[in-house]
């Protein structure tokens, strides 16, 4: 498909360059991690999705438009239980603290609108709580959902004056995507999404997994712990057979992703000798549930992975409003850049960076750069052009990412 021809370039510092590397799966060494559902970093930053979502639908359902949030300072402070094989016990709830600030009253032609943030705040996180766990975890016994948000005041008049237009950029942050994901990436990134899917047909296994692979030249080695919930392990035999169960699970799971050799190492950390206690056994399904704390940011980039051997944002995007906070939208909008312009013919691999300026419309970034690995360097004149209009399409589109973020298939980012 040929962009360039109907796209104006005049208005953004939009620059792509050749990449003189080798596509990830080429070089010799790689590191991928992903923290799952359960993992208390991922309770954090999707607590603080749910809690900016369900802000975003109130404002626009009472008011018009989405009005000035940013709750992306959650913190998950880890609990106490006791467990053995056949059960366990909650002894100390976790405690979820979600703070930031937000927009708490409206002036309104009628007079001042109070906005219920508690009660949003308070169903936004038990909500997600429910559909992440299952009836392991009890939300309103094992939990204690707090908050701290600080108050800000806005004249609706003056908000929604200006809409149709792009709003301007909250801070000036870099936005960070790149694709596509590499084998051992998607491989990490299935084999977390399929334990956890398997946990409804194999009961022990806890909603809480991490995978940590490493990969040299054609070896991957992953490493996945694994909470195994205590009330359905009998006895270390029956631990130990779930355990190689789970790794056989995850080799099947390989042969469907790489042809390369791969080694599976589960719960690593066990310690039989100290019997049911040296073992990652959990009552609720998270680790979170005894002093294994987590916070927004934390965790997995935008597109659910860790990969430190790539270019990464140190952003936390869960929470961030999705009307002007760059945090967020860049980072997504990078990430879709970088989709669309690694189908274009001749592209391995792309990495796109976007620097916004505080205060400028949030569709005329700094620079955006776009780095291309291609196959044919003869046939790179063209490509940069048509990515060139890749970006500048993505950029004017950013201000739809509001709209979706609060629909029914919400992006990606985490």
């Amino acid at each position: 498909m040929v962009y360039y021809h109907s796209i104006d370039m005049t208005a953004k510092n939009v620059h792509i360059t050749k990449l003189d590397i080798e596509p990830m799966d080429r070089r010799e060494i790689e590191f991928v991690e992903r923290k799952g559902h359960g993992h208390p970093d991922f309770i954090a930053d999707s607590i603080a999705e749910a809690v900016s979502r369900e802000l975003s639908i109130y404002y626009k359902e009472e008011f018009g438009a989405i009005l000035h949030h940013n709750v992306d300072k959650v913190l998950v402070v880890g609990g106490q239980v006791d467990r053995w094989f056949g059960g366990g016990v909650v002894i100390h709830p976790i405690y979820i603290l979600v703070a930031g600030r937000a927009t708490v009253e409206v002036k309104t032609d009628g007079g001042i609108k109070k906005v219920p943030i508690g009660s949003i705040v308070q169903r936004a996180a038990k909500n997600w709580l429910r559909r992440t766990f299952r009836e392991y975890l009890n939300v309103e016994e094992h939990v204690v959902i707090d908050y701290r948000i600080g108050q800000g005041s806005l004249e609706l008049v003056e908000t929604l004056k200006g809409r149709g237009k792009h709003p301007d950029a909250n801070d000036t942050s870099i936005g960070v995507g790149y694709a596509p994901l590499s084998e051992t990436e998607r491989l990490v990134k299935l084999v977390e999404e399929k334990l956890y899917q398997e946990r409804l047909r194999t009961r022990a296994i806890g909603e809480d997994i991490k995978v940590m692979a490493y990969r040299k030249g054609d070896v991957i080695n992953l490493t996945v712990a694994v909470a195994i919930i205590s009330s359905e392990v009998h006895s270390m035999e029956d631990y130990e057979d779930k355990k190689e169960k789970i790794k056989e699970f995850v080799l099947k799971v390989a042969e469907g992703v790489t042809r390369r050799e791969v080694f599976v190492n589960v719960n690593t950390a066990d310690k039989a000798e100290l019997g049911d206690k040296g073992l990652y056994l959990v009552v609720t399904g998270t680790s979170a549930e005894h002093g294994d704390d987590g916070a927004t940011g934390r965790g997995n980039r935008v597109n659910g992975l860790i990969t430190p051997l790539r270019p990464m944002s140190l952003e936390a995007t869960a929470g961030k409003n999705p009307v002007s906070h760059v945090g967020k939208l860049y980072n997504v909008a990078a990430r879709r850049a970088a989709e669309k312009i690694v189908a274009l013919d001749g592209v391995e691999e792309a990495y796109v960076e976007i620097l916004s300026s505080i205060g400028k419309p949030i569709n005329e970034p700094q620079i955006a750069h776009a780095g291309l690995v291609v196959s044919d360097n003869d046939s790179f004149s063209q490509i940069k052009k048509e990515s060139e209009a890749i970006v500048y399409e993505v950029l004017d589109a950013i201000k739809d990412l509001q709209d979706e973020f609060i629909g029914p298939n919400p992006p990606e980012i985490f």
